[in-house]
């Protein structure tokens, strides 16, 4: 098993961080996900995905905080 690559935002300005992480999914494969790294719950994210990319992801908390959140995004 491969590990998967891991996207700590914690070091992406906030301005260009979602655009980031659609840009890392969006170039998965079916079947491939990536770990997000993120120092709040990343809870907006969520339902941007929920309506950007509709039944296309899956989601997975690994950490809930209190200072760190991690989540595996995959793609369907």
């Amino acid at each position: 098993m491969t590990e998967l690559k891991t996207l700590d935002v914690r070091v992406i300005p906030p301005v260009i961080r979602h655009q980031r992480i659609f840009e890392i999914f969006d170039a998965l494969q079916s079947g491939e996900a990536f770990i997000l790294v993120n120092d709040h719950a990343p809870r907006p994210l969520y339902y941007e995905f929920l309506h950007e990319r509709p039944d296309q992801f899956t989601w997975e908390y690994l950490e809930e905080g209190p200072e760190i959140w991690k989540a595996k995004i995959g793609r369907v």
